[in-house]
């Protein structure tokens, strides 16, 4: 591709992660030019896929930390886009309020005062989450949340229920990034994912796919965490990471995008999945044996991404074979499963 044929320039925070390493692949292939940040640009481990998808046009690899304002800049800097993929994730920590609100909160302000800075930047992409939709006592079923659904900080803190430091994290860094973008004049659009599944360059397993997997693999402890996201969420939701890719892309490019968007594709539950996987790969014998007999037949609440889908947006796996597909595939490949 000549340098003629480049469609702009995007920055991509969090190279090595699962989610980012997908998006630059598929801004990559539609002619992008891509800077993307990683905190250890010399960790050959973590950052091998990204020297396999600078064979797929300009991508640039910077040194950059959550913690240091300033870090950005050499990454934001010529671009049109930011999106903003990077956030701490460490869920298991003892101080969720410092390790990961207060530090979710200080890095996305710190990424997009290099947006600031820059001066070029159209767009800002914040990947939040589905967490911060969810996170609410909820009584009986039928119930559909969207984009106008919060997740409640006070219950959450108040109860300090189970990895509550994430959903109540993903709320205040997008309140926080909301107002900063108002003060600073930035066009800032967020996506919240809800659990992301399938195939990506990064060879990254601490995502959703080992628990969305754990049916087939026996992993008992990633079953664990998807048993948690049934519980706390009221069904299994599920977004094919190459949907969400192509939403980010989407909301960055459609000027009259604005405000908040679910991105959801399925909603599920253990039950339905325990069938699913039964029926369509019975080499694997489904185990069974983890489920306790508790869960859902039907899902109490429904992700809704309506207002996506009326902006023009249209999802490609919006099937569980559709999902399933790639995935096994790629759980081989990571030795989540066997070959």
């Amino acid at each position: 591709m000549s340098a003629g044929d480049v469609m702009g320039a995007a920055c991509v925070t969090g190279g090595n992660g699962y989610i980012a390493s997908a998006l630059i692949k598929m801004l990559l292939e539609k002619g992008y030019a891509v800077k993307t940040t990683v905190r250890n640009p010399d960790d050959t481990a973590k950052n091998s896929h990204l020297k396999d998808l600078q064979s797929l046009g300009s991508l640039e690899v910077f040194r950059a930390d959550l913690d240091e304002d300033g870090s950005f800049d050499a990454a934001v800097a010529g671009c049109d886009y930011a999106f903003l993929v990077a956030a701490p994730v460490n869920i298991h920590t003892k101080d969720p309020e410092k390790e990961l609100v207060e530090a979710a909160v200080r890095g996305t302000l710190n990424v997009m005062r290099s947006c600031v800075r820059a001066r070029t930047v159209k767009r800002v992409v914040l990947t939040s989450s589905a967490a911060a939709v969810t996170g609410r006592q909820l009584q009986g079923d039928g119930h559909v949340l969207d984009e106008g659904s919060w997740s409640d900080v006070d219950y959450l803190t108040a109860n300090k229920a189970g990895f509550w430091g994430y959903p109540v994290s993903k709320v205040l860094l997008e309140k926080e990034a909301c107002r900063f973008a108002e003060e600073h004049g930035i066009s800032l659009v967020t996506v919240c994912p809800v659990a992301v599944v399938g195939a990506a360059p990064a060879r990254n397993a601490r995502t959703s796919v080992p628990n969305c997997l754990s049916l087939l693999s026996g992993d008992e402890a990633a079953f664990a965490v998807l048993s948690i996201i049934e519980r706390s969420t009221g069904c299994v939701p599920l977004v094919h990471v190459d949907d969400l890719c192509r939403a980010e892309l989407f909301v960055a490019e459609e000027a009259a995008a604005a405000g908040r968007y679910v991105c959801c594709s399925v909603n599920t539950t253990i039950v339905e999945l325990a069938r699913f996987l039964q029926d369509k790969y019975p080499p694997y014998d489904v185990k069974t044996n983890l489920l306790s007999g508790e869960g859902l037949a039907k899902p109490r609440v429904c992700l809704s991404s309506a207002k996506l889908v009326r902006e023009g947006f249209e999802f490609e796996y919006k099937t569980l074979d559709d999902i399933y597909d790639d995935m096994v595939e790629y759980g081989k490949d990571l030795g989540i499963l066997p070959n």
